[in-house]
């Protein structure tokens, strides 16, 4: 019986590497690593790392995030005594984008034309309209209901919850994009992950903690 001979994989080079990347995009690993293309590249894969362990946590927080804010919308109609969705409520004092994303959500969440089941509606809300949700123009019309999705905040002030949920929905585009991350205040943006679903609840902040990979990949830093 004759064995496979092991297959050898030539070690990368990194001119061919750096040239589908696209040095444009390199540039910044490239200057931080005072032209070293082997640590530019090392830098840019640990870069690579840490984005998807964040994205595991943020999508966390993302799905945590929009079901505590639908749980008190969803409350806010039953004590007015209202029927319809909150999302299809147009007494709901919603701007006009925020409409515009529920459309675009439902159109997406559809079948042929039949109408869509309301947890595929909520899903397909990005976290940007559940961001803005947070934003001062709702601070005398909807903060008061949806502050009591964040029960273990310190305060009912609305920039307690909406300055971290902005941060994060900024570094969670950056992500999305491909942008580097590597040069932002990285342990500040995992403490905000945290922060926000502590104010949430802190079973959820402790059951994100204890699978995060971010700090391992961390310690690893190139």
């Amino acid at each position: 019986m004759h064995s496979t001979p092991p297959t050898i994989i030539a070690p990368p080079d990194d001119k061919a590497v750096i040239e589908l990347i696209s040095p444009d995009r390199l540039n910044p690993y490239l200057t931080a690593c005072v032209g070293d293309t082997t640590a530019a590249l090392a830098l840019y894969r640990w870069n690579s790392d840490l984005a998807a362990a964040f994205f595991e946590s943020l999508g966390h927080l993302e799905i945590m995030l929009r079901n505590a804010l639908d749980a008190r919308l969803v409350a806010r109609q039953q004590r007015r005594g209202r029927t319809a969705e909150w999302y299809d409520d147009t007494t709901v004092p919603l701007s006009g984008k925020a409409r515009g994303d529920i459309a675009q959500a439902q159109q997406r969440a559809g079948r042929h034309g039949t109408a869509a089941p309301r947890g595929k509606i909520i899903a397909e809300l990005s976290l940007g309209f559940w961001r803005f949700l947070l934003a001062r123009q709702y601070r005398a019309s909807l903060w008061p209901d949806l502050a009591g999705a964040f029960p273990h905040a310190p305060n009912r002030a609305l920039t307690t919850v909406e300055d971290p949920v902005k941060r994060l929905h900024k570094f969670r585009n950056r992500i999305a994009h491909h942008e580097g991350i590597w040069h932002l205040p990285l342990e500040a943006r995992r403490d905000d992950i945290q922060t926000v679903l502590g104010f949430i609840a802190p079973a959820a902040a402790a059951w994100v903690a204890n699978a995060s990979r971010i700090d391992d990949i961390l310690t690893r830093r190139p």
